[in-house]
């Protein structure tokens, strides 16, 4: 069984995955022909007008695509810092087989994205590569693809973008608020029953899977394609002849602007912030902890700068999300419901106050394959998904919390037969999707049971 799902999923990625981007154009054109279809007295000229109003004009999510970027450069530029590399070079030395090694470094994906996704989706891979270094006898495709299956709680985190959205009244994405002038907080979604229990069933479950689907046949790493590319993610300079200093030198050394800009930073997020969760804040802490830890302005600079070549692809695609929304909330005139309201109504009509939550995980979890970007994703589904809430009758922020993190949950399970976000750590690892996608689907199947069960029982 677990051969044939395998070959299906890549038979599937290899024919009919195009890049994420034209996904986007093609859903776009999907809630086109949904508004002609069920939006009475749609024009030509009022959609157009909704969409470029959603990708350009006054309904942009230019300040979110912004946001999510930061979390994904600043949590990456994180995993770089030399205190972070000399800790996982220590970690790298316990494994003693390929079990313990694809543990090792699931668990450490899974932990760096509960703060942080752009740390948790590279840490476990840059960490795999550590290991690669000493162990001999690991088929390194499937310690890979461990490390990969942490980032499915990076929905249940404190970098969710859903989270973060709900708890920001400013937040272009805060559907929440829009409809309800609420919003909701992290002890009403992540600090959840729900929420955790799942959590950790999946630290404590994923390792036995993993020794259950250890491959026997164990390929040869190469070593010299997996060292020498230049695929490989650093902070460090290349060495360079000493060089007389400057006062240029002298600056881009001196951490004691690091230093200043650290305690200016902290003094305000433990003072007058008082610790607050929001997109903003999670983005200042982590560029200061990145400032402390690599010490210097210029090893930060460095850092910094490669970490941002792994996000143009949501530059790109953050804009057509907007649009999306847009269209999603077109009003071709007054007391005509909008397209998120038609879909919602029909929604209800399957559901139960008790089955709503499940009914969106399965729907989030279809939409994943074509959206495969939290905020984004939450963009298209957020409206339905609260306007089924409120014809419920819910409007409670502990309900609408749970519906935002099923939809949540749905992006994280199915991230895992997503490769959108694989792209960057097969590129760290000199892979290719074959390679992992056979161990994510067990991934996807055990994480789909888990965090599903969770939204029903509890």
């Amino acid at each position: 069984m677990f051969a044939k799902l395998t070959n299906f999923f890549v038979r599937y990625i290899q024919r009919y995955m195009p890049d994420p981007y034209l996904f986007a154009i093609l859903l776009t054109l999907l809630v086109v022909a949904l508004d002609f279809w069920l939006v009475p007295q749609t024009t030509l000229s009022g959609v157009i007008n909704a969409w470029y109003q959603g990708v350009w004009g006054s309904q942009n999510i230019f300040t979110f695509a912004l946001q999510m970027t930061l979390i994904l450069v600043c949590g990456t530029t994180l995993a770089q810092a030399p205190l972070i590399q000399k800790g996982l070079e220590r970690l790298a030395a316990i494994p003693q087989n390929q079990v313990q090694a694809a543990v090792m470094c699931f668990l450490a994906g899974a932990i760096g994205s509960l703060l942080n996704w752009g740390l948790g989706l590279v840490i476990g891979t840059i960490l795999a590569k550590e290991i690669a270094k000493r162990l001999e006898q690991m088929d390194f495709g499937y310690v890979v693809a461990a490390a990969y299956m942490g980032f499915i709680t990076w929905t249940s985190g404190f970098s969710s973008s859903i989270v973060l959205a709900n708890a920001d009244p400013t937040s272009s994405l805060n559907i929440i608020y829009k409809l309800t002038k609420q919003t909701v907080g992290i002890e009403n979604d992540i600090l959840t029953a729900y929420n955790i229990v799942p959590v950790v069933v999946t630290l404590v479950l994923f390792p036995f899977m993993l020794k259950w689907i250890a491959p026997r046949d164990i390929k040869p790493i190469n070593r010299s394609a997996l060292f020498n590319a230049e695929t490989a993610v650093t902070a460090e300079p290349v060495a360079q002849p000493a060089q007389p200093k400057t006062f240029a030198s002298v600056l881009e050394n001196a951490w004691i602007l690091n230093l200043i800009l650290v305690v200016a930073g902290f003094y305000e997020f433990f003072g007058p912030l008082h610790g607050a969760v929001t997109i903003n804040t999670m983005i200042l802490l982590f560029t200061l902890l990145g400032l402390l830890l690599h010490w210097t302005p210029i090893r930060y600079v460095r850092a910094f700068c490669e970490s941002a070549k792994a996000s143009g692809s949501l530059l790109l695609q953050y804009p057509l999300y907007g649009g999306i929304m847009a269209l999603m909330a077109y009003q071709p005139a007054k007391g005509i419901d909008p397209l998120q309201t038609v879909l919602a109504s029909e929604l209800v009509k399957a559901a139960t106050v008790h089955t709503l939550p499940f009914l969106n995980y399965i729907g989030s979890c279809i939409i994943t394959m074509f959206v495969p970007s939290g905020g984004g994703h939450w963009a298209v589904q957020g409206p339905v998904s609260i306007q089924a809430a409120l014809a419920l009758g819910q409007t409670s922020p502990a309900y609408l919390g749970k519906i935002s993190m099923s939809v949540a949950f749905g992006e994280g399970v199915f991230n895992m037969i997503q490769p959108f976000w694989a792209l960057p750590i097969l590129a760290l690892a000199g892979l290719t999707i074959r390679d992992i996608m056979g161990y994510c689907v067990m991934a996807l199947l055990f994480g789909f049971t888990i965090f599903g069960a969770a939204l029903l029982i509890f």
